[in-house]
C-alpha cells in the first residue's frame, strides 16, 4: 500500500490542476493588464496610502575613479528608513538615466559598490558581477542602490530571537498584517523613485530597475506595478512558479498568497509590456531551471508580440549558475536605453 505523506506531493497535485484565471490567453493586452494589475496590487497587500515625508539625509559622499558615490537615507514609511548609494558617473551631465539596483539574499547593498559592509572605506572583491552600481557607472548610467528590507543594514536587529533565514520573520509578520514582504519592498522602490524626483538630477522618463535573485524578484514585481519604471533587467528569477518556487526550496519572501490562482510568472512580467525588458538567466541555475525559464520566455514573448513589441523582450543566458552576467546582459540593455533616449 502506497501512502502519500509528504505535503509537497499534495501541493504538487494541486499546482498541476491549477489554471490561473487571469493568465493572458489572447485579446486586448491593455484590458488584460488592467484586470491583472488590479488583482496583483490586492494580493501583494495594502500599503499606506498617504505617503510620509521622505526626509532625505546624506550620510557621506566620496569621490570614485568612476565618478562620485553618496550614501543617503530616506524614510519610506513610519519606522521604515531606507539606506542607499547614489552613484553618479564621471563626465556625464544631468539629467541622468538612473537604474535602481537591488541585491538579493546576501550581506547587502555594499556589494553594489564593492566595499565591505562594516567598513565602507575598504574594497571588497565581489563575485558574480553583483557590483551593480559600479557596472552602471562604467556605462554612463547613474544608480540608486537600495538596501532591501531584511538584508544588509536593514536586517532584523531588534528581536531577541531571529530566524536563521533573515527574511523569514519579516515575511511572516507582514502576512499577519495583510501585507507581503514583496509588496513592502516594491513600495521602497517606489519611494526611491520619489527620492530621485526630489533630487532634481534624474531623467524621470528614463528610470530602470535591476537585481539578481531576490533582487530579480523585486525587479519583476516593481516593473509590473510601478508605472514610472521605463526598463527592467531582472536576473536569476524569471522562470515559472510551477517549476521554481512551487517545486524547489526557496525562502519565504518569494511567496504571495493566492497568486498562482490568477497568474503565472510570464503574466506578471507581461504587465510591463511593451516596455523593454532584458531577462538574465544562468544555464546551470539549479533553483530556476533553464528549461522552464525558456518556456516562460516563450509565453512572455507572446504577450509582447500581441502589443507589437516583440523586439523589446530579451532573454540572455549565461554559461554558469545563479549569478548576474554583465558582459552578456549589458550590451542588450544599453541598446534599449539608447533607443529610449532617442524617443524621449
Amino acid at each position: 500500500m502506497q501512502l502519500h505523506l509528504s505535503p509537497s506531493e499534495h501541493h504538487g497535485y494541486l499546482t498541476s490542476r491549477t489554471i490561473p484565471s487571469l493568465r493572458y490567453d489572447g485579446g486586448d493586452v491593455k484590458q488584460w493588464q488592467t484586470k491583472l494589475r488590479r488583482k496583483l496590487r490586492q494580493l501583494v497587500g495594502e500599503m499606506i496610502k498617504e505617503r510620509c515625508p521622505l526626509r532625505p539625509r546624506q550620510i557621506w559622499k566620496h569621490c570614485h575613479p568612476l565618478g562620485t558615490i553618496e550614501k543617503v537615507a530616506f524614510t519610506s514609511e513610519p519606522y521604515a528608513d531606507v539606506v542607499a548609494y547614489v552613484c553618479l558617473p564621471q563626465d556625464v551631465k544631468p539629467p541622468y538615466t538612473f537604474m535602481v539596483c537591488l541585491q538579493g539574499h546576501s550581506t547587502g547593498m555594499h556589494n553594489s559598490i564593492a566595499v565591505q559592509r562594516e567598513d565602507e572605506t575598504k574594497a571588497l572583491k565581489v563575485e558574480g558581477d553583483r557590483d551593480f552600481g559600479l557596472g552602471c557607472m562604467s556605462r554612463g548610467i547613474a544608480a540608486l542602490c537600495i538596501e532591501q528590507r531584511s538584508f544588509g543594514e536593514r536586517r532584523e536587529q531588534k528581536q531577541k530571537q531571529v530566524s536563521p533565514h533573515g527574511c523569514h520573520d519579516a515575511t511572516m509578520q507582514a502576512l499577519m498584517l495583510g501585507r507581503t514582504l514583496i509588496g513592502e519592498r516594491v513600495y521602497d522602490v517606489d519611494r526611491g523613485i520619489d527620492y530621485l524626483s526630489q533630487r532634481g538630477d534624474a531623467d524621470m522618463s528614463s528610470i530602470g530597475v535591476m537585481g539578481n535573485s531576490g533582487g530579480g524578484t523585486i525587479s519583476v514585481f516593481s516593473a509590473a506595478l510601478l508605472p514610472r519604471i521605463a526598463f527592467a533587467m531582472p536576473s536569476c528569477y524569471f522562470c515559472t512558479f510551477r517549476d521554481s518556487i512551487m517545486s524547489i526550496y526557496h525562502c519565504a519572501d518569494n511567496y504571495i498568497p493566492g497568486l498562482l490562482r490568477y497568474a503565472e510568472m510570464p503574466d506578471i512580467m507581461g504587465l510591463f509590456a511593451p516596455k523593454p525588458v532584458v531577462l538574465v538567466a544562468g544555464k546551470e541555475d539549479d533553483i530556476f531551471p533553464i528549461s522552464a525559464t525558456r518556456q516562460g520566455f516563450r509565453d512572455l514573448r507572446r504577450i509582447y508580440n500581441a502589443c507589437g513589441a516583440g523586439g523589446s523582450c530579451h532573454l540572455v543566458i549565461g554559461a554558469g549558475g545563479h549569478r548576474f552576467y554583465a558582459e552578456d546582459a549589458w550590451p542588450v540593455m544599453m541598446k534599449e536605453i539608447k533607443r529610449i533616449r532617442r524617443i524621449g
